[in-house]
């Protein structure tokens, strides 16, 4: 294992002649293992929202636990991550939390294929899936580390945003992937995937106010009369409601071959109508819909499966060219000093960990919430939007826009965007809330709601290339506290994905809608930005950034000043 003894990226003529060409592919290696790491993060998000379409009996709130328990392991793991770097290095940690994610990708192939398999496996699953998300607080310590301060905004921007590709990759290409035998008959066979929309109009029911007990269906489309039987008892009380076919009415039915195991090995697309009818405990009806019913192949378990020969590229590519570099260490003990008093570094480790999570936390959260929010809230009408159609769209905008904001940061100070995107982002929940587009009465608020949820993302994702200009300024009398502090606040602010979709599922099961949760996040939102001004960005504040133009309170301090804060970090003075 190659280790860099001299590492001085300050140093311009060390930079150019040696540092520049290894920190570059550095970045490189692990933005693309990165890349890798988020779609294995979030691959339960866009498997979850097909799941009750191939057979799974999961209700909405276990749904929105299989979407939110990567996010629970990523923040566990980013914890202990962000100790790594500093002590054992690149080289090792990198390649092996790149192979170890091959583990979940190839037990959530095998799992999704059987209708059998109880939520609580798929709960296991999706925690090993965090994993993915867990290295993101290896990866970025090691990039700051690596690049001088001048160019640290630049180069994990560039790698956050990349990285965060691999949200929209694997939301983007699940839809497609699933849709055919991508890897043959060795990643097994066909699962039956049923879409059933209400036809509109098609009758009108009729329900006891006090009961919800339903007492009266009417046909109302004439075409449909002939189809649609209206059963009662000598009483008069509705006892069921049935479909019959005729010329133009025909029921679904499901047409697939079968090997001599039992298992599905062909299926007939088809299409038809159903009748749903509901009942409670006492075998009285609740709800009667007519659907639409369309019938389909789906190999839902190559949204997993794909990921693994790149896990493995990317393992192999690590192995052979990463390198570590020798930085004074004080072992996993001294990693926690940054919760010390020390150069006042508990409160900057408070400040920067509530900023991120309004950042990161932000785009991680609603990026794996996006898909089940959009079946939740607009699912139910005739027409509704694919989750998956849309929800790669968000984490698309917030990963470009870091790739394209990071140099940008580094020039006006990472303090600066901050301010500006969480205002932004505040306006982007209230829009929500108050605009009706959590509480739709019908599809066209789609894209209201649709453009409110890409703004955040806007948002979130500028304000989070910010925050990578700024936190390693914030603790710039020690490189280590710095490269730390982007793997400590990563650690918490992974907890987004959980915390987001745990909240607006009970925000929904609640109050029927997320409004209650947008509102909370509103005032998080107000606090931190308050925090973000107070210490960095008014004038005079403690610890300001105002880019290279500007210069930072780091510039400010004497030569005396800058080693006395050192000597104390270190523990001599």
């Amino acid at each position: 294992m190659a280790r860099l003894t001299r590492w001085e990226p300050e140093d311009p003529k060390f930079w150019q002649e040696t540092g520049s060409r290894i920190a570059w592919r550095t970045c490189g290696i692990t933005t693309f293992s990165l890349i890798f790491s988020f779609a294995t993060w979030f691959v339960m998000s866009a498997v979850v929202v097909r799941m009750p379409a191939i057979g799974f009996q999961f209700t909405t709130m276990e749904l929105f636990w299989l979407a939110a328990i990567p996010g629970l392991a990523s923040g566990i793991l980013r914890l202990i991550h962000s100790n790594f770097i500093p002590v054992l290095g690149t080289h090792p940690v990198v390649s092996i939390a790149t192979i170890i994610k091959v583990l979940p990708m190839i037990w959530l192939g095998f799992a999704i294929q059987d209708l059998n398999t109880p939520w609580i496996t798929f709960m296991i699953i999706g925690f090993l899936c965090g994993m993915g998300g867990g290295d993101f607080s290896s990866f970025m310590p090691s990039t700051s580390i690596f690049f001088p301060k001048r160019l640290q905004g630049l180069a994990m921007g560039i790698q956050a945003g990349l990285g965060n590709f691999g949200v929209s990759i694997v939301q983007f290409v699940a839809p497609w992937i699933i849709g055919f035998a991508a890897i043959g008959t060795i990643a097994g066979g066909p699962q039956v995937f049923t879409k059933a929309e209400p036809v509109k109009g098609a009758i009108t029911v009729t329900k006891d106010a006090q009961t919800k007990r339903v007492t009266d269906v009417v046909v109302s489309k004439p075409e449909l009369a002939a189809a649609i039987e209206v059963i009662r008892d000598e009483s008069g009380m509705l006892k069921d409601v049935v479909l019959h076919e005729t010329d133009t009415v025909k029921k679904i039915r499901e047409e697939v071959k079968r090997d001599a195991q039992g298992k599905i090995v062909e299926v007939t697309p088809s299409k038809g109508m159903r009748i749903d009818v509901k009942r409670n405990d006492k075998g009285e009806i609740t709800d009667v819909v007519v659907l639409n019913v369309a019938k389909k192949a789906m190999w839902l378990q190559n949204a997993a499966y794909i990921w693994v020969p790149f896990l493995v590229i990317a393992f192999i590519l690590a192995v052979l060219f990463l390198k570590n570099v020798s930085l004074p260490s004080r072992g996993f003990k001294g990693q926690f000093e940054i919760l010390s008093s020390k150069n006042r570094a508990r409160t900057h480790t408070w400040n920067c960990t509530m900023t991120y999570i309004t950042s990161f936390g932000s785009f991680s959260g609603f990026a794996a919430a996006f898909p089940m929010l959009i079946k939740t809230l607009y699912g139910g009408f005739e027409g509704a939007p694919d989750p998956l159609a849309y929800a790669y769209l968000g984490p698309l905008i917030g990963g470009a826009v870091r790739v394209i904001t990071g140099g940008m940061f580094d020039k006006i100070g990472g303090s600066k965007g901050m301010h500006w995107t969480t205002l932004g982002q505040i306006g982007g929940v209230l829009f929500l809330a108050f605009g009706g587009y959590l509480t739709p009465t019908s599809v066209e608020q789609f894209q209201g709601f649709l453009w409110g949820m890409l703004w955040i993302f806007l948002m979130s994702g500028t304000n989070n290339a910010a925050t990578f200009r700024q936190y390693p300024i914030v603790f710039a009398y020690s490189p280590g506290k710095g490269a730390q502090m982007l793997g400590w606040t990563g650690a918490w602010a992974a907890f987004g994905p959980f915390v987001w979709n745990v909240l607006i599922g009970q925000s929904i099961a609640i109050t029927g809608n997320a409004k209650l949760f947008f509102l909370g996040l509103s005032a998080f939102y107000v606090y931190t930005l308050f925090i973000n001004w107070w210490y960095y960005t008014r004038k005079g504040a403690e610890r300001f950034d105002y880019g290279n133009s500007g210069g930072t309170w780091w510039d400010k301090l004497s030569d005396a000043e800058k080693n006395r804060m050192r000597q104390i970090d270190l523990g001599k003075a």
